[in-house]
Formats: structure tokens, sequence, C-alpha cells
């Protein structure tokens, strides 16, 4: 969730939170929410979805840089404390994806990301397919990191382009 987009002198406080309750607050419970399960089943695979501007401040995305950014270090305090029980946790940092999220970034005008030609975006069944390769044992070399699908290798590997 990115809305509002806001400069941090204008943005509603209400809707900044709302956003870091949502991409932060909303990884945090989830993952509380499994682990007693996949522990007591000797293991299981948490994936977040990261992205670019976890590491990139975005003018008007105060609060989805944040959130972001405290969601990645979120999995990797994940996979410190959890790798030896079985628990696989990773990031997926997609890129821009063609979706609604996308239109209304468009339409803000704020920040070079508004500004990206619809045609820059990739389409959404790739990061579909990464999360499906990330739960497989092919993925074991990036546990406890963040995959971009930025990353020519990893599309490769991923099996989006040759």
């Amino acid at each position: 969730m990115v809305e509002p987009i806001a400069r941090l002198s204008e943005v509603d406080p209400d809707g900044w939170s709302h956003v870091i309750d949502v991409n932060l607050k909303g990884v945090f419970n989830g993952m509380r929410a499994v682990l007693p399960l996949m522990e007591a089943a000797g293991g299981g695979t948490i994936i977040t979805i990261s992205s670019g501007a976890a590491h990139n401040p975005l003018e008007g995305w105060s609060h989805y840089c944040a959130s972001k950014a405290g969601a990645a270090m979120l999995t990797r305090c994940l996979h410190h404390e959890t790798a030896d029980r079985g628990i696989r946790a990773m990031g997926l940092s997609p890129g821009t994806v063609a979706t609604q999220m996308q239109r209304e970034i468009k339409a803000s005008g704020i920040n070079p990301v508004s500004q990206l030609d619809w045609s820059v975006h990739i389409p959404a069944e790739w990061p579909a397919k990464a999360l499906l390769w990330m739960c497989g044992s092919d993925a074991d070399a990036f546990i406890g990191e963040e995959i971009s699908l930025r990353d020519e290798d990893i599309r490769r590997r991923v099996g989006l382009i040759s």
C-alpha cells in the first residue's frame, strides 16, 4: 500500500500511520501468527514483499519507504532468529509491477516513479512465478536475503527470461 502519496509536510498523519500498520505491522503480525505452527511442523517458508523503496528514499513516499525498509529488516531478523529451526525467510523486491498501485503512483505526479512509462512495468505474473520459485530448494542460496527481479540472473533462474 502506498496511498496517501504526499510530502512529509503535507501528508495526513492518520494515512501515513495506516501505511505503516499495513506494510510493517501487518508483516510482523503475519509472522507471529504462523511461526508457532511452522516451528511445530519442523519448518516452513516466509516470504515478504520488499521494494527498491526500502533502500532508496523517494519524495512523497516516506511512509512506504520506511515501512518497506522495516519489513526488510524484520525479514532479516526472522532469518537470524529462526533459521536453526527450519524457517526459510526471504524477501522479494519485484520492481515496478503493472498493477493498480502503479496507476495511483502515476496519478500523483510525485517523484520519478510517477513518470515511468507503463511499458517498463513488469507483468504481475513475474512476481507470482518468483514467489513460487522461492518456495523451492533452488532458492536456498538466497535464504535470509532479498531477491530482486531487477537482477537478470534472478530472472533467468526463475525462468522469466532465457
